[in-house]
């Protein structure tokens, strides 16, 4: 599958490798709004051709999927854009907390008949399908309770990820993780509450929620821009507890399953979450494999996150 990336942004250098690492995945294009960038880039990760406008990778006859990894507010209209010119999209998470553009994309997909999916890497991941596994199974009996945190430190205020006006901040850039995760485990929330302390960027730098789902499901989670660096998932049911210290980046898979009788521990093999997802897409694309994460979820996601959003903002 021949794929082009729509932006040089940094987490590209995530997503990269994965993608020069699967025989699934032809990285051949790369775009920026200036040609000198995108010839340094594409020269720096070795890809083949670069466009200095995101338009002119998008009338490429030859690029068959895109990566787009804009700011949060472009994310819609150029998933929008490339779905319009024929191009599969996997777009950077979070795609978007207005779930009217979550709609208006996927009907084009659908009307285009090209595949859009939000890149959640971690979901991919053998770590989180064993996660979901345990629960399903009732490895700790009923479940009462997700708890989840994702933080890190960043005070420059002209980082992309603390400005107010591409809908930067602590839930958008790393809450949303612990919002998934939570909706993976428990389904969609029926009533959320949010509160943040936002910095002097504007942005929350803070974030704490509860979220109720069916069945008297609880989830808790907090993150921030503003805090140490911590990741970790549990999920606590009426018999045990799942606790997973690195459930987002999967670097280090390991599960802990903690009952009355101690603590068992799951290790598996590291596995890179961003060649995965981009191997479910192109399979996905050549009708090989089901499309992990489409309009469902996606929706789902975006509702909780405006749901909290208004929550912490208006009150």
């Amino acid at each position: 599958m021949k794929w082009g990336i729509v932006s040089t942004a940094d987490i590209n250098r995530k997503v990269i490798p994965g993608a020069h690492a699967s025989d699934m995945v032809d990285l051949v294009a790369v775009a920026s709004r200036d040609q000198a960038r995108a010839d340094a880039y594409a020269r720096e990760w070795e890809i083949p051709r670069a466009y200095g406008s995101y338009e002119a990778l998008l009338a490429d006859p030859d690029v068959e999927a895109v990566y787009i990894s804009l700011p949060n507010t472009l994310h819609a209209e150029w998933s929008i854009k490339a779905l319009e010119a024929g191009k599969h999209v996997l777009c950077e998470k979070p795609f978007t907390r207005h779930p009217g553009e979550v709609t208006a994309a996927f009907d084009v997909a659908e009307r285009t008949g090209r595949l859009l999916s939000e890149a959640f890497m971690y979901r991919h991941n053998p770590q989180t399908k064993r996660l979901v596994e345990l629960v399903a199974q009732g490895a700790i009996g009923d479940l009462r309770l997700v708890r989840s945190a994702f933080s890190y430190s960043l005070y420059d205020a002209d980082n992309i990820r603390l400005r107010t006006d591409v809908e930067g901040g602590a839930l958008m850039d790393v809450g949303c993780y612990c919002v998934s995760g939570s909706r993976l485990l428990a389904g969609e929330p029926v009533a959320l509450q949010g509160e943040a302390w936002y910095g002097p960027s504007g942005t929350d730098w803070t974030f704490g929620g509860v979220m109720r789902f069916p069945g008297d499901v609880l989830a808790t989670f907090d993150c921030g821009t503003a805090m140490p660096n911590r990741d970790e998932l549990e999920a606590i049911g009426s018999d045990g507890s799942i606790f997973l210290d690195d459930p987002w980046h999967c670097v280090h898979p390991v599960i802990e399953l903690r009952r009355e009788g101690g603590v068992e521990r799951i290790e598996l093999e590291p596995v890179d979450s961003y060649r995965l997802e981009l191997e479910n897409v192109s399979d996905a694309i050549r009708g090989e494999a089901e499309l992990l994460l489409g309009r469902d979820d996606a929706l789902g996601q975006a509702e909780a996150l405006q749901a909290l959003h208004d929550a912490a903002f208006r009150g």
